[in-house]
């Protein structure tokens, strides 16, 4: 790949981070290339689109930091089509690539074009109005939530509101969630599939997962995890008040409304973990399978389920441990002819 600019995310709060920060510039220096740091901290947030103009289009975003910061990221990345590389000094760092102790091979390597691009869905969303933060709610947000984003504009180009909802210009990497804003309300919220109601919650929130965002908030919620190479949307409801209580998988093709029922508490609009805006009774929003893919950067084939076992700490059971230790299985002769294609034609 060509790399003619970069882009810097760094979390800021960790000397570690700041220190890889500056091994990346001393990098893009040596390599005569421009380095830009996009500061995702700051209170005055733009939107993704004025961001990446901000920073003069970068081909290439690295973030520095755990997964937040690399979602914060691919936000940026995402509206203008640019490749992601993240460099992990969190604490789990599941969706991040490299240490920072590999970060100048794993830089050598963009540089060189020796990698993998790893391709997700994405998400996007309709409302059936622009979205909006209620200024009487900034007090709330000073714990746990960060600086605020402004609420999302209309895609460009698509102004116009029909039954459909407003376009609005969104993308989530890992997941949209409906939230009740206050402790003591809960969120009453009826969910359509496809145009067709499906059920009506009492929860305290509902998750609507990409595959790559299934090992997150809605794998601590009770959902599945899916292979990230799936595209496909996982509904998850969290502690609602009723006796089904199951995650729901759909194809990428269908989508996920929810409904704000008419005596429910306000509902906060989550993306990725970002606060976007509030929804009062009536209102609606539309999540479906985004047409762009993020694109990101991996230095060999991703071993998902593995980076599952280690990252999540599994441990195999004493029980069957007992019965024998579990052989290594790699056949290394060719595929057999009726497993060269497995699949349905």
């Amino acid at each position: 790949m060509s790399i003619h600019r970069l882009g810097l995310v760094v979390h800021g709060g960790k000397p570690r981070a700041r220190e890889a920060a500056r091994a990346v510039r001393r990098w893009a220096e040596e390599h005569d290339i421009a380095c830009v740091d996009i500061d995702v901290w700051d209170d005055h947030r733009l939107n993704a689109r004025e961001e990446a103009e901000r920073a003069g289009n970068p081909d290439l975003i690295v973030t520095v930091g755990g997964d937040g910061t690399f979602l914060r990221g691919v936000r940026i990345a995402g509206a203008i089509d640019a490749f992601v590389l993240g460099v992990n000094v969190g604490r789990v760092g599941f969706l991040t690539e490299v240490s920072t102790e590999d970060l100048a091979d794993a830089l050598e390597a963009v540089y060189r074009g020796d990698i993998h691009v790893d391709e997700r869905m994405m998400l996007t969303m309709r409302a059936s109005r622009a979205l909006e933060i209620p200024p009487n709610i900034q007090g709330m947000l000073e714990y746990g939530r960060g600086p605020v984003l402004p609420p999302p504009h209309v895609r460009p180009g698509m102004n116009g509101q029909d039954r459909w909802g407003v376009p609005l210009d969104v993308l989530a990497l890992n997941d949209i969630v409906a939230e009740k804003l206050a402790r003591d309300r809960q969120a009453s919220l009826a969910v359509y599939v496809g145009g067709k109601l499906f059920a009506s919650y009492s929860a305290d929130a509902l998750i609507v997962a990409s595959s790559t965002g299934s090992t997150a908030y809605s794998f601590s919620a009770g959902g599945p995890i899916l292979s990230p190479q799936l595209d496909a949307l996982v509904f998850t409801p969290v502690a609602p008040h009723m006796v089904f209580n199951r995650s729901v998988v759909l194809d990428c093709w269908q989508n996920i409304g929810i409904l704000v029922l008419e005596h429910s508490g306000q509902v906060a609009v989550s993306v990725d973990g970002q606060l976007r805006g509030v929804l009062g009774p009536g209102d609606w929003i539309s999540v479906y399978g985004g047409s762009r893919k993020s694109k990101l950067v991996r230095l060999t084939e991703h071993d998902f389920l593995g980076r599952v076992r280690d990252r999540f700490g599994l441990v195999d059971s004493a029980a069957a441990l007992a019965d024998g230790p579990a052989p290594a299985y790699a056949p290394n002769q060719p595929l057999p002819p009726d497993l060269a294609h497995p699949g349905p034609e």
